[in-house]
């Protein structure tokens, strides 16, 4: 190749990657001047039943039924309960939630049991699949759809007519292995999670590995509340800020991270810089 079909390659490709970057700069300042009415804020629509993608991709596309403002956590409940629900959704959330009085414990959730006085029955046990765990002298207790304090008093009762006189039982859920929560897209280590405890939703990034470059910004979850897809949509610079309050998970949830076509756009750009640099000194 000649030495003038060289230098028109070249100025062809600087021309390409200039054009390029001016109408990169264009759509964020497109972007800039027209930012999303719920970027800042978590709306709350129902969704129908599909894939986390879709579902994702639906909430995008889909205005939200009635908005909240951005420091509404995710329990709040979705457009369409009534009013009179409330309570009803809250309680839910209480007994869903490890670590609250109310939680229920569920197959393969690991207890810690004590038997004040008594060493010899101080055991750590897994529940099984069909939901109970074998304890000393009194065989199989049921545990699934139990709170720790209704476990506490049937061991107690079961103890005391045979056994012992007057025993003090404790019982402490050790890990929530039968709560789990989804974390998916832009993430560093997507997948599914145990809740060992009270988890919030920027705990449960970072739990995946925090996000990607190429996120949008922005945070969806999918919560089934009363047999419906609820989904809420959160600011990540607002939850980092503190402008809205960090809301808690339950289990079941499914958190996805949206990616931002116009980052992943930039990323080859930038990637593509070095070599215009080069072309410059030519």
């Amino acid at each position: 190749m000649t030495l003038g079909g060289t230098r028109a390659t070249i100025s062809a490709r600087i021309a390409a990657l200039m054009m390029a970057a001016v109408f990169l700069a264009g759509c964020v300042a497109s972007s800039g001047d027209n930012p999303s009415p719920s970027a800042s804020a978590a709306n709350y629509t129902d969704s129908a039943e599909a894939t986390p993608a879709t579902r994702a991709s639906a909430a995008a596309t889909r205005p939200a039924t009635t908005p909240a403002t951005a420091s509404t956590p995710v329990a709040a409940q979705p457009a369409s309960l009534p009013a009179g629900e409330a309570a009803a959704v809250s309680a839910l959330t209480a007994v869903s939630t490890p670590g609250s009085d109310g939680y229920r414990v569920g197959p393969l959730d690991v207890l810690n049991i004590t038997v004040f006085k008594v060493e010899d029955l101080t055991k750590t046990v897994q529940v099984s699949e069909s939901g109970s765990f074998a304890f000393p002298l009194v065989g199989d207790i049921q545990a699934a759809g139990r709170t720790v304090s209704e476990i506490e008093k049937d061991l107690a009762a079961k103890l005391g007519s045979n056994y012992l006189r007057n025993p003090q039982v404790t019982v402490l859920v050790k890990e929530y292995n039968s709560h789990r929560i989804t974390v998916d897209g832009a993430v560093n280590k997507p997948g599914v999670f145990p809740m060992q405890g009270p988890m919030s939703l920027l705990q449960s990034i970072a739990m995946a590995g925090g996000m990607q470059e190429v996120a949008e910004g922005t945070i969806l979850v999918f919560r089934r509340v009363d047999g419906k897809t609820a989904v809420a949509k959160f600011s990540v610079a607002d939850l980092r800020s503190q402008k809205a309050s960090d809301p808690d998970l339950q289990a079941g949830d499914i958190v996805t991270i949206p990616s931002s076509d116009l980052k992943i756009g930039m990323r080859y750009i930038f990637q593509s810089v070095p070599l215009f640099n080069a072309f410059m000194l030519l």
